[in-house]
């Protein structure tokens, strides 16, 4: 295939990483506990879904969103473990610091991957770009105890294809001059950015590969696909126009959240308990980013995957729990069906807005908005200091009802070896290692 003309005859006008850790959930379990090691692992326990299979278990033919009941069916020898996000984001973060050790571009495209711009650092570390992302890939083994993939070239959207080129474990490196090679083993609907109707509508113009695509001209992409997909031309011939910033992207615009709970539940009061715990947690994040929110949306799943919601919009924006309570409490009054099974609920908070000016209604009972916002702030102080949910709606009480389910079990770094003054939200920065002695 290498016989096609180069595209660009330079090596790395722009040099950008793409770094993606390996089975990342799962890794952070191995790297905690090294017993785990050669054996097929997957984490979500508490979902009863497989959130993240190590690559054994990926060899065993368990893959991410199945049940693990049937995962156990294909992986009899399968270790399931429980979640355990808060350690996640710490070794996320301890990830996201051994990066800037190497550029001060270090975008965080998500828990488990980012952006590097190392342009111009051979002259600190006296070494190649390629020498430079091999170093920064055994920092990372060395210091975590876990693998990361790494892909090198002159764009975000080519970096993050040569990173996917080689994993587990692996790294590539495509200068300008061998592009070509690249896109031409690349199927089109692996590039970032192309989704399947893209693919499909590409393929009826005859493009089956990267190369097919950035052959075609530049005018006709730009018809066809306007700009996005003109952007995304632009970044496979190597032009890097989306650059790497070191800017934390800010708040979603909508917040939203939900959980799955087992066994299934008829009750009334604890299917909306259910409900009010992550009315709680959506209103906590959105005073964290200062939003305030104008519309709510209820949404209770029933046991046979079907759901039913309403949507309705607040007399005023608010970022107080008590003070939407009383309609999302009508909301869900018009939702539940009595008799039906339910197996999650979901809020949604909409029309947020970052304006902390408030305006003053003429009618609007300011003596009770003014109690409800001390009550708040004072919940938050409390909770801050103590952890998440210690105080909460009395309504939750109803949740120690619940039975006692294999799902609700939490790894044992969160009940086992907690230093003096940690609590289960609040521990000290230093995940817990079992060495064998």
């Amino acid at each position: 295939m290498s016989h096609a003309s180069p595209i660009l005859t330079g090596s790395f006008p722009q040099a950008i990483v793409h770094v993606d850790a390996d089975a990342f959930f799962a890794s952070v379990e191995e790297a905690l506990e090294p017993s785990l090691r050669g054996k097929p692992v997957v984490t979500g326990q508490e979902r009863g879904i497989v959130a993240c299979p190590n690559y054994l278990a990926k060899a065993c033919g368990v893959q991410r969103g199945v049940p693990i009941f049937k995962a156990k069916k294909v992986c009899p020898d399968l270790v399931v473990l429980p979640s355990d996000y808060e350690t996640y984001s710490l070794y996320s973060k301890r990830m996201f610091a051994i990066m800037r050790r190497y550029s001060p571009f270090v975008e965080e495209y998500s828990i488990d991957e980012a952006f590097l711009d190392i342009t111009g650092m051979r002259s600190i570390f006296r070494s190649s770009y390629e020498d430079i992302v091999q170093r920064l890939r055994a920092e990372i083994a060395d210091e975590l105890g876990m693998t990361v993939s790494a892909g090198l070239s002159l764009s975000k959207g080519l970096a993050k294809l040569c990173s996917k080129f080689r994993k587990p474990d692996g790294f590539t490196a495509v200068p300008g001059r061998y592009i070509h090679v690249l896109l031409q083993r690349t199927p089109v609907g692996k590039v970032w950015g192309i989704g399947h109707n893209i693919e499909a509508l590409l393929q009826k113009y005859g493009v089956q590969t990267a190369y097919d695509f950035v052959m075609r001209p530049e005018a006709w992409v730009r018809r066809l696909l306007k700009r996005p997909g003109h952007d995304l031309w632009r970044e496979l011939r190597g032009e890097s126009v989306h650059k790497v910033t070191d800017i934390e992207p800010g708040p979603k615009y909508t917040i939203m959240k939900s959980k799955t709970f087992t066994p299934p539940s008829r009750e009334k009061e604890f299917v909306y308990a259910r409900l009010v715990r992550n009315v709680e947690s959506a209103f906590m994040k959105a005073r964290r980013h200062t939003l305030r929110t104008a519309s709510l949306c209820v949404v209770l799943r029933h046991q046979d995957y079907h759901h039913s919601g309403l949507e309705a919009r607040l007399s005023r924006p608010t970022s107080s729990t008590l003070e939407a309570m009383p309609l999302i409490r009508g909301l869900f009054e018009q939702v539940f069906e009595p008799g039906r099974e339910y197996r999650s609920t979901m809020i949604v908070l909409g029309g947020l807005d970052e304006d902390t000016t408030e305006q003053y209604d003429l009618f609007e009972d300011r003596i009770r908005i003014e109690k409800l916002r001390r009550i708040t702030i004072a919940q938050d102080s409390l909770n801050a200091r103590y952890g998440k949910h210690t105080v909460s709606s009395g309504t939750m009480l109803a949740l120690a009802a619940k039975p006692h389910m294999t799902r609700d079990d939490v790894p044992e770094r969160r009940t086992a070896g907690a230093f003096k003054g940690e609590t289960a939200r609040q521990r000290i920065r230093l995940p817990r290692l079992n060495i064998p002695i």
